[in-house]
């Protein structure tokens, strides 16, 4: 219950709360213009808000003396929030300054710090939801995060999933989780799945109800199925995509010639695809079929090769295999799934290392450190590959 936050601040604290979950005491008379000229510049000077947020802040908040609010800031201090993380945790909840430490805030804090939470952990997901300092340990946070632990059995993926989406601390696991699981697993979705689903996804859990369902029909119907990880990644591209959006995505595809059906085959293979940016498409398939001269069918037969970095993995192996070309180490016709696909490792050793006595230059090649020219290719010889 809101009313256990219920604080107890000495008598010189006078308190105005509007809409806040921490229930203060209030005062029948407006705080005289000192009050609030005090607030604003506590806020300023001790919490690094703006003038304008601080202004904003003071609507709902009026202090007095600085003790209270000092001795939360030292707290939070203490369990790894920074200065620069105060102003996002205070512009929404500017009541936590009068929390009491010791029976509201400590418990929460030092629940967090035994679940192998670090300090940075902390500081990051108190900035991103610092109402969760507003809920009960009891009937909330220990709650939800046993939900969570009964999944993904450690405690290091649990803090890695309430890393991922803070504001999931805030949801009922009676009334929000629990039913949206149930759901999974009752169209077949393995455990390891789940698993997956809630480390890497637990955002989704904050759906609505009738969206979450929604969602896992359309995809289903397009032929997903419950027990391959493509079923949640392709729920993720959904939750974050209008349709407006979706159908931006296909036109993409199809300027590279793609039908949509091609388009949909795609998806279904890799639905991350379609969750790519606008320039990012453009610029790999452009360097791909025009720089490489590969096919585009060929390339969205291995779609994933879409997610690679151009600047820090496509062009350098790119420019390494075409200067093997040039010197007929390498066959020409060498698909670019061998070359893309290998760890870096793997890619080393096959392309880089194999051929350093022909070409000592060409692992500096590889890092950037000399150029094509230096290499005594002419640009032409190059197809238009441009060092990085």
């Amino acid at each position: 219950m809101v009313s256990s936050l219920l604080l107890n601040p000495s008598p010189n604290w006078r308190t105005t709360v509007k809409g806040f979950a921490f229930r203060l005491f209030s005062s029948s008379r407006s705080p005289n213009p000192e009050q609030n000229s005090f607030t604003v510049s506590y806020l300023i000077n001790s919490c690094g808000l703006s003038p304008q947020s601080a202004l904003s802040a003071s609507r709902k908040l009026h202090l007095v003396t600085p003790e209270r609010p000092d001795s939360v800031l030292t707290l939070l201090r203490k369990y790894g929030v920074t200065d620069t993380q105060f102003p996002k945790i205070l512009r929404p909840f500017p009541t936590l300054l009068l929390a009491d430490p010791d029976k509201i805030l400590l418990p929460k804090l030092e629940f967090f710090h035994s679940k192998e939470f670090t300090g940075a952990d902390i500081g990051r997901i108190l900035s991103s939801c610092p109402l969760i300092l507003s809920r009960s340990l009891e009937k909330q946070i220990i709650p939800l995060y046993n939900f969570f632990k009964s999944i993904l059995h450690l405690d290091k993926m649990v803090v890695h999933a309430f890393k991922r989406s803070p504001r999931v601390l805030l949801e009922s696991v009676d009334k929000s989780l629990l039913p949206k699981i149930t759901a999974l697993r009752e169209i077949g979705m393995p455990e390891s799945s789940l698993r997956f689903f809630l480390r890497q996804f637990p955002n989704v859990l904050q759906l609505k109800h009738e969206k979450f369902h929604e969602i896992v029909k359309e995809v289903m119907e397009l032929g997903f199925d419950p027990l391959q990880v493509a079923f949640i990644n392709a729920i993720q591209v959904f939750v974050g995509m209008s349709k407006s959006t979706w159908e931006q995505k296909m036109e993409i595809y199809r300027r590279w010639g793609l039908s949509n059906d091609e388009i949909m085959l795609l998806f279904r293979t890799f639905p991350i695809s379609m969750s790519l940016s606008e320039k990012n498409i453009m610029s790999t398939m452009d360097f791909l079929v025009n720089k490489m001269g590969w096919k585009v069918t060929k390339i969205t037969r291995v779609p994933s090769c879409l997610c690679y970095s151009l600047e820090r993995r496509i062009i350098p192996r790119c420019l390494v295999v075409k200067v093997l070309i040039l010197k007929g180490l390498v066959k020409k016709d060498l698909g670019f799934v061998s070359v893309l696909k290998p760890a870096e490792k793997e890619f080393l050793e096959k392309f880089v290392i194999k051929y350093q006595n022909e070409i000592p230059e060409l692992l500096n090649l590889y890092k950037g450190e000399v150029g094509v020219l230096e290499l005594g290719f002419a640009s032409e010889e190059m197809c238009g590959i441009k060092q990085l």
